[in-house]
């Protein structure tokens, strides 16, 4: 079947292009009127500007490069299943809920706050985002080289894997299940707390008081700097870190080696059945 060409257009009005199938937008602006491509499939969309609300609703089978989402797009992509968006800039909030199959690929998401939000199968790779609430319970994401600055990302996420990221975000990875992170920088207060199965290897993290309540913690050649009161209550941890600790709390089960450890907190009535292990050069 042959596409339907929208060239150099300038879109207006609600519903623009509602419930349009196979069809190929390029060099066109949606200027004003809600829902402009609603309960559309099959969508090609190349050099294009959206810069009115909720651009791409119920839609299937989307294709998007190289085009901009302004501020005022916001609430763009929910409920959509099956959308690749590569080379774009989007500067609205909210964009993402509800929404399967998403694969974002140098992306600069400007405004991300509230953004992937309760979604699923998510690729996302060179991407830069900025806006706290980032990915709140969504489940099964890859991720490579993923620049954030964001508190509060990932909470209640699943089944998520990190490679060659940088985070700056306090309560990252909050009341999270099966999380790997690989080659990665992690900046920010309280990491992960009430979280299971996370594992971190080669990876810089600063926190304070991170990696606390944790059930199954892993960490694998990690450095930890200016980071205090870690591991509060976490139970059953494998912990190696190449550098100084500074403090330790409370850590209830497992083992813990470090290069030199500055303070251990633990308590005469502490049910603690932890081995740890300096090993000083």
């Amino acid at each position: 079947m042959n596409n339907t060409v929208v060239k150099q257009q300038k879109l207006i009005g609600e519903r623009a292009l509602f419930q349009s199938h196979h069809i190929q937008i390029e060099d066109s602006v949606f200027e004003d009127g809600e829902s402009p491509l609603k309960e559309s499939q099959n969508i090609d969309i190349k050099d294009t500007i959206f810069k009115w609300k909720y651009p791409l609703w119920y839609c299937q089978n989307v294709s998007v490069n190289n085009s901009t989402l302004l501020e005022t797009a916001r609430s763009g992509i929910w409920y959509t299943h099956h959308i690749d968006i590569k080379d774009s800039v989007i500067d609205a909030p909210k964009t993402f809920r509800r929404s399967t199959y998403i694969s974002l690929d140098h992306v600069n998401l400007l405004n991300s706050q509230e953004t992937l939000w309760n979604c699923q199968n998510i690729k996302i790779n060179a991407v830069q985002a900025k806006g706290d609430y980032f990915g709140m319970n969504s489940e099964n994401i890859e991720i490579n080289d993923l620049r954030l600055s964001a508190n509060y990302c990932f909470d209640g996420g699943k089944n998520i894997v990190v490679r060659n990221s940088k985070l700056i975000s306090k309560d990252a990875f909050w009341n999270c299940e099966n999380i790997t992170i690989y080659d990665s920088v992690i900046i920010g207060e309280y990491l992960a707390w009430n979280t299971k199965n996370i594992t971190f290897i080669n990876c810089t993290i600063e926190s304070l008081q991170g990696l606390c309540y944790i059930e199954g913690l892993k960490m694998i050649n990690c450095k930890l700097i200016n980071t205090n009161l870690a591991f509060e209550f976490c139970k059953d941890i494998d912990v190696e870190i190449n550098s100084h600790i500074d403090s330790i709390t409370h850590p209830l089960s497992g083992t813990i080696r470090a290069k030199s450890i500055g303070e251990i907190i633990m308590d005469e009535k502490d049910n603690s059945d932890v081995n740890i292990i300096v090993e000083e050069e």
